[in-house]
């Protein structure tokens, strides 16, 4: 299995000991989030890549988009990420993310790299900044059901974190039964977002799991045939 965003970075502990739980629990894979941190991370670890990127809670800051760009040419860097808008936390001022959205995708165009996308309150503003990127789009932890005609018009990649496993989170889990086979992905978001089953505790990579068995329980699917599409299609994704 393949735990598509975490941040390993975030977590309490030598981020060594959680990879090597995923590895016992059958998570072969990490792709983590950030910047110089992910790729120091990615080369450390055998199976742990890097998804580089700004996230929008930091673009009122400035940002060197070369540095930016000097990372994701490791060869274990495979996206340009997390990146969007978040206009429920708006740590950052609305039109400074825009512009950091707009360079990032540039960059990832430039570069032929996928994009993982984080939107949080800005569905339609993310859908029309979205609109002239061309290249391959992830809507990582996804939560926001309005957009989900657009991801499936524009055949992006839906990542589900442990939210789906939520009690109340009958919407996300009528979205993961929409979405197609090759379209799915799964992730922890970890330290954040543990599955219902170890709700309270911190999330780690090995808890996707949880997510898998709740995906396949939802779209009726046997667990480990699901499990192998979700690893073709992060292969297919992010060229790995």
């Amino acid at each position: 299995m393949i735990d598509t965003h975490a941040h390993l970075d975030a977590l309490d502990e030598d981020p060594a000991a959680a990879v090597a739980r995923a590895r016992v629990a059958g998570v072969s894979r990490i792709l983590t989030i950030g910047t110089e941190q992910a790729v120091a991370l990615a080369d450390a670890h055998d199976g742990v890549y890097a998804v580089v990127g700004i996230h929008p809670h930091e673009a009122g800051d400035e940002h060197d988009l070369e540095y930016v760009r000097a990372l994701l040419t490791h060869p274990k860097a495979v996206a340009v990420g997390e990146i969007g808008l978040d206009h429920f936390r708006d740590y950052a001022p609305r039109d400074a993310q825009r512009q950091l959205f707009e360079r990032q995708l540039e960059l990832a165009g430039e570069l032929g790299k996928a994009v993982v996308i984080h939107t949080r309150a800005a569905d339609d503003e993310t859908a029309s900044t979205l609109a002239g990127f061309d290249g391959t789009v992830v809507m990582h932890c996804f939560s926001s059901p309005h957009l989900l005609p657009t991801a499936l018009e524009r055949g992006y990649y839906v990542s589900f974190a442990g939210n789906v496993t939520y009690k109340n989170a009958t919407d996300l889990r009528l979205a993961a039964t929409q979405v197609p086979p090759d379209r799915l992905l799964a992730e922890t978001d970890c330290p954040y977002l543990a599955p219902q089953p170890v709700r309270g505790r911190k999330n780690e990579p090995a808890y996707v799991m949880h997510t898998l068995a709740e995906l396949a329980r939802v779209r009726g699917v046997d667990q480990a045939e699901l499990e192998a599409q979700i690893e073709r299609n992060a292969s297919a994704c992010f060229g790995l």
